[in-house]
């Protein structure tokens, strides 16, 4: 019986690597790798080893017979995306990989120096550059933090009910005990060491501090109270240090998201999830305890193009509509939105929602708690004098609400003392390169797009550029002073 992948795959490619039979795709020398929503297990190749299943650094993988109701689809998601490949196996005999030309993609002097190099961030990009310092050179490490916890987006921007993705913060986490690395948390670049103290007391820096701030609809009442980003909401369920406990009201029947991207559908599902589910999850105690006493009946998640356009993966979408507490319903008020769904490559799953034109002068019913997918519904006001009470979108529309969620994307934050390019949200760079021994990864690197596994190759490329610097002799080797870490530590 063939494994399959499921919801939480990571698409770091972990499980291709250790494949006998090259049964998942699409692997990284393949074209689609990285452009689709997850990696895939052929059915007609499997052997049935489970070596993928103990590579999965977020258990994702399991065997098809084994699968648990909820992701029984799997089994023929997996199947439907293989179905145009070529299979691997031509006969019931195993074509294990033939073997080929080694391939060196570096180059390492034999006396290549023993580097020190900080790495600002402790969230998947800057781990994966860890993890690549570590195991291929003899590197020094210095791990530094703003937050007093780490982590990064693992941590703090996983939903609470995604255990298995959050679990692959335990994989991280094993580099922090390193020998040649020391942790230094509750370091601010910018307010506790500077760029220039940095890199005079390193060999290279790289830069892994993501993207943390929203960005902005540029509508007017987008500053009403009442209206938040999604940035907040999320840091308010996983109990991000910055963000207080009563940073999100719940007082209101009716909220609106702004968005139709994952991070939005995690926000509309953790509001009308009955939070007696969410008990055992990591969420935050204070946001479980308001959730308790909500009044959220029901959210409408808005979209400005239709449903064939929308953000979220199917993976998400298949995991709301698991959900048998939660309504999930399409606003059909315009015909459009029927005809695309037959089209959408999420069909099967739009079909099976309710299909009704919602009237928005009445309150949300009472019964099961709801989310409503209205599509072709750009928002143009924020309405309320001092305090949200609804949105006016396209088509002169007003829908009541007591808050509005901004749920449009990430956008990255200027660190003092670095180049910023403002259209982007990023800091300038070539391959990660901002100048020799100067870098970056992740986010801050590339713009918010790519899940946790897309972090791996950006890592890849930039320790790459760093490389190609050092052999080069363009990093300016000035061993470190003592000072700047005794410093650190005292703030740690």
């Amino acid at each position: 019986m063939a494994f399959a992948i499921t919801q939480t795959c990571c698409n770091d490619a972990s499980c291709v690597a250790v494949c006998p039979v090259n049964c998942i795709h699409p692997t990284p020398d393949e074209p689609d790798f990285g452009t689709t929503e997850m990696l895939y297990i052929d059915p007609r190749s499997c052997i049935d080893c489970g070596a993928c299943a103990d590579a999965c650094p977020v258990d994702a993988i399991f065997p098809v017979d084994a699968l648990a109701e909820s992701m029984r689809p799997y089994a023929g998601i997996n199947a439907e995306f293989c179905a145009d490949r070529e299979p691997a196996v031509a006969d019931p005999a195993p074509n294990f990989h033939a073997w080929g030309p080694p391939v060196f993609s570096r180059t390492i002097p034999a006396d290549f120096p023993a580097l020190d190099v900080a790495v600002v961030g402790t969230g998947p990009a800057g781990m994966y550059a860890v993890e690549d310092l570590l195991l291929h050179t003899s590197s020094r490490v210095t791990l530094i933090d703003r937050l007093p916890v780490a982590g990064g987006l693992v941590r703090y921007g996983v939903a609470p009910d995604h255990p298995s993705t959050k679990k692959i913060g335990e994989t991280f986490a094993r580099y922090h005990h390193h020998p040649r690395l020391r942790m230094r948390l509750g370091v601010e670049v910018g307010r506790d060491v500077t760029v220039d103290e940095l890199a005079r007391r390193h060999d290279a820096v790289i830069y892994a501090v993501g993207a943390s701030s929203a960005r902005r609809l540029g509508i007017a009442g987008e500053d009403l109270d009442g209206s938040v980003a999604a940035t907040t909401v999320v840091a308010w369920y996983n109990g991000h240090p910055d963000v207080p406990a009563d940073a999100v009201d719940l007082s209101a029947e009716r909220l609106v998201v702004v968005g139709t991207g994952n991070v939005a559908l995690d926000v509309a599902r953790i509001l009308t999830t009955d939070p007696r589910s969410l008990a055992g999850t990591a969420i935050a105690p204070a946001a479980l305890e308001t959730l308790k006493s909500s009044r959220v009946r029901e959210v409408v998640l808005l979209g400005r193009r239709g449903p064939e356009a929308a953000a979220y993966t199917t993976p998400e979408l298949l995991a709301l509509t698991q959900h048998e507490d939660i309504d999930l319903v399409v606003d059909a008020h315009d015909p459009r939105i029927t005809e695309a769904i037959d089209t959408s490559p999420r069909a099967a799953l739009l079909r099976d929602c309710k299909q009704e034109t919602v009237d928005w002068t009445a309150p949300p019913q009472p019964g099961k708690r709801r989310i409503v997918l209205r599509f072709h519904s750009a928002p143009e006001e924020i309405l309320g004098a001092s305090r949200v009470r609804g949105i006016r979108v396209s088509g002169d529309v007003e829908i009541p609400a007591g808050g509005v969620v901004r749920a449009v994307g990430y956008r990255g934050a200027p660190l003092p003392g670095l180049p910023f390019d403002e259209d982007s949200g990023t800091i300038p760079n070539d391959g990660g390169r901002v100048t020799p021994g100067t870098y970056v990864v992740g986010w801050i690197k590339r713009g918010p797009s790519g899940g946790i596994g897309a972090n791996k190759a950006c890592a890849e490329e930039t320790v790459g550029r760093l490389l190609e610097d050092a052999i080069a002799g363009r990093l300016r080797t000035t061993r470190r002073k003592p000072g700047l870490v005794a410093r650190l530590a005292r703030r740690a």
